[in-house]
C-alpha cells in the first residue's frame, strides 16, 4: 500500500504537510502570538507573525525544574504568548507532562508551578501502587524495560503516575504553546539509513525528517501495510515520559543500572512493604508468606550472573517461586528484556508497507525501539525544524551535563549533513568550560537560534562547573532545597535577558 497521501482515522499517513489538527491549532495560537507582540509595540501582520520555539533539553529532575522556571520567568516578563512551541526531550519532557495535565496552563502558570513543586517535595509514590502500574504493563504485548524504567526510576523522580494520554489533551490547550515530544529510533541511531528523529504530539506520532505519521492514539497498535491489524491501548503519560528519557538504554550502561539503582530500590521498597504490613515490625510468621523475599533472592543471583545467561537461568529459577506460572512468566519477559537490552519497544506502524518516499529500513521491522534523543543529540532541534512548521527562532534552553555547545554544534553539523537551513556555530574554546549566559547565531534563509546554557559565569560565577557536578544527570530525587536553588539560577538567564529576547524577537518579526 503506498499512502502518499492522508489516510482515513487509524491508518499510517506519508507525507511532509503538517496534521490538520495542528494546523488548526497552530493558527489559533498564532492570534495569541500577535497580541502579545502588540503589547511590546512589535508590529506585523496575522500572516507574518515569526514562528518562535522553544527547546528544553535533557537532564534529568535538572531539566525538568529549570524549564519550569524558565517558563515562568518568560511568563513574568509577558513572552511566554510569543511561543508557538515547546519541545522537549527527557528531562524537560517531565516538566511538559506535568503542565500539560493542566488546562490551559499558562493562564495560570504561578499556580500550577505550586502544584508541581509542592508534588516534588512530597513523598512519592507508593510501592503498593507501582506494583499496581507494572502489573498493568506486562498485560501489554511490547513490554520492554522502558516499563520498568517508567515504574521504578521516573516515578522516584517526578512523584506521580500519570495515566493520562496525549489524546485525553487535545482539546484542553487551546491557550498553550503546541507541544511536542522528542525520541529517537534506536535502530537508526548508527546507521546511515532510516530516519532517527521521531516526534509525538498530541495528534500525531512520527518521523519528522521522513514524513511518515500515525495518529497518536493509534501509536503502539499493531499496523500491516499501512492499515491497523490489531488496536494496543494508547500510551500514558508516564510511559511516555520514561521513553523519553530513557538514557541508560544504550550499551553496557543498562547492566549498570540494573545492579546499581533498581535492585537496591526493589529491596528497600519490599522492606518497606513489610514494615507497611506488620506495624514497624520486619518479622513475619510463617502465616504470612512474602513471594517478594524469594523474587528479590532470585533477581540478586540473575543480577550478580554474566548477563548471557539470564533467560536460560530464568528457565529453572523462576517457577519454583512462590506466586506460580504468572510470576514466573513475568519474570522471564522481564529478564529477556535485561539480557536482550530492549527498550521502548512497539509494533512498527510502517511494517510490510511500500513507499519509495519512506527508508527501506523503516519498513522491514515488525516491531521498533524508542528511547531517549538525548542519546544522540540531546536537544529537539528536529522536531521543530521540519520545513512545514516554519520556525524563524529557536530559543535552546541547555540543560546538559558537560559541555553545553555540543547540542549545539551537533545540531549544526547534522543540519549540514542533510542540507537543513541553520546557522554556523562559532563559540570560542574558551567558554566551553566558562559559558555566558546568551548567545545568538544568524545565518542566511535559516532560523535565528538562541543559545542559554543553565550553569554559566553570569549566575554561577566563575566555576559553572561545580554547579554542573553538584546537580549533574543522576542526582536525585531533589530535595525543596536543591529544587529551589536550580531554579533560582534558570530563572536568571531568562530574566537577566529580557531585553536581548525582545531585540530578536524584533528582529525576525521584522525581517519576516
Amino acid at each position: 500500500m503506498s499512502a502518499s497521501e492522508p489516510q482515513e482515522s487509524g491508518e499510517v499517513r506519508i507525507g511532509h504537510s503538517l496534521n490538520t489538527n495542528e494546523e488548526e491549532f497552530v493558527a489559533r495560537r498564532r492570534n495569541t502570538v500577535l497580541q502579545c507582540l502588540q503589547k511590546f509595540n512589535i508590529r506585523c501582520s496575522q500572516d507574518k507573525v515569526p514562528n518562535i520555539a522553544l527547546l528544553g533539553s535533557g537532564g534529568g529532575q535538572r531539566a525538568m525544574v529549570a524549564l519550569l522556571e524558565s517558563l515562568v520567568q518568560l511568563d513574568k516578563a509577558g513572552l511566554l504568548d510569543c511561543i508557538l512551541y515547546l519541545s522537549g526531550v527527557s528531562g524537560s519532557t517531565w516538566c511538559m507532562a506535568s503542565l500539560y495535565q493542566e488546562p490551559d496552563w499558562s493562564t495560570k502558570l504561578e499556580t500550577v508551578k505550586d502544584k508541581i513543586i509542592e508534588r516534588l517535595s512530597g513523598p512519592g509514590v507508593s510501592w503498593t501502587d507501582k506494583l499496581t502500574k507494572l502489573k498493568n504493563y506486562y498485560m501489554k504485548d511490547s513490554f520492554s524495560l522502558t516499563d520498568l524504567w517508567a515504574v521504578l526510576f521516573v516515578t522516584s523522580y517526578v512523584k506521580e503516575i500519570d495515566e493520562q494520554t496525549l489524546t485525553d489533551q487535545r482539546d484542553q490547550h487551546t491557550k498553550d504553546p503546541y507541544p511536542i515530544y522528542a525520541v529517537i529510533d534506536k535502530q537508526c541511531k548508527r546507521r546511515e539509513e532510516g530516519d532517527p528523529w521521531f516526534e509525538i504530539t498530541p495528534h500525531e506520532a512520527g518521523y519528522s525528517l521522513t514524513g511518515a505519521f500515525v495518529e497518536t492514539s493509534s501509536f503502539g497498535s499493531q499496523f500491516d501495510n499501512g492499515s491497523k491489524k490489531k488496536l494496543q491501548p494508547e500510551m500514558d503519560m508516564l510511559y511516555l515520559q520514561a521513553v523519553c528519557s530513557s538514557a541508560l538504554a544504550d550499551g553496557e550502561a543498562t547492566w549498570k543500572w540494573i545492579k546499581a539503582i533498581s535492585i537496591p530500590e526493589i529491596k528497600s521498597a519490599l522492606d518497606k512493604m513489610k514494615q507497611d504490613d506488620t506495624g514497624g515490625n520486619t518479622s513475619r510468621t510463617t502465616q504470612q508468606p512474602f513471594v517478594e523475599d524469594e523474587c528479590y533472592q532470585e533477581l540478586m543471583n540473575l543480577v550478580d550472573a554474566d548477563p548471557s545467561t539470564l533467560v536460560e537461568a530464568t528457565r529453572s529459577a523462576l517457577p519454583n517461586l512462590s506466586g506460580g506460572q504468572k510470576t514466573a512468566d513475568k519474570g522471564k519477559k522481564t529478564v529477556r528484556c535485561v539480557a536482550q537490552r530492549i527498550w521502548g519497544r512497539n509494533y512498527n506502524f510502517l511494517h510490510n508497507m511500500t513507499d519509495e518516499s519512506v527508508p527501506a529500513a523503516l519498513l522491514q521491522k515488525e516491531t521498533r525501539d524508542f528511547i531517549d534523543a538525548g542519546l544522540l543529540i540531546n536537544s529537539p532541534y528536529f522536531s521543530v525544524l521540519r520545513k512545514e512548521r516554519n520556525i524563524d527562532l529557536i530559543i535552546a534552553l541547555d540543560f546538559s551535563d558537560g559541555d553545553p555547545f555540543t547540542t549545539l554544534r551537533e545540531a549544526a553539523k547534522t543540519c549540514k549533513k542533510l542540507n537543513i537551513p541553520f546557522p554556523e556555530v562559532d563559540v570560542p574554546s574558551k567558554e566551553g568550560k566558562k559559558p555566558k549566559d546568551f548567545y545568538v547565531f544568524k545565518g542566511q534563509n535559516a532560523p535565528t537560534v538562541i543559545h542559554i546554557p543553565l550553569f554559566n559565569v553570569v549566575n554561577c560565577g566563575e566555576k559553572p562547573g561545580d554547579w554542573r557536578k553538584k546537580y549533574g544527570i543522576l542526582k536525585g530525587p531533589y530535595d525543596a532545597e536543591m529544587i529551589t536553588e536550580v531554579m533560582e539560577v534558570a530563572g536568571k538567564n531568562i530574566s537577566n535577558n529580557i531585553e536581548k529576547l525582545l531585540e530578536q524577537i524584533r528582529a525576525v518579526a521584522e525581517a519576516k
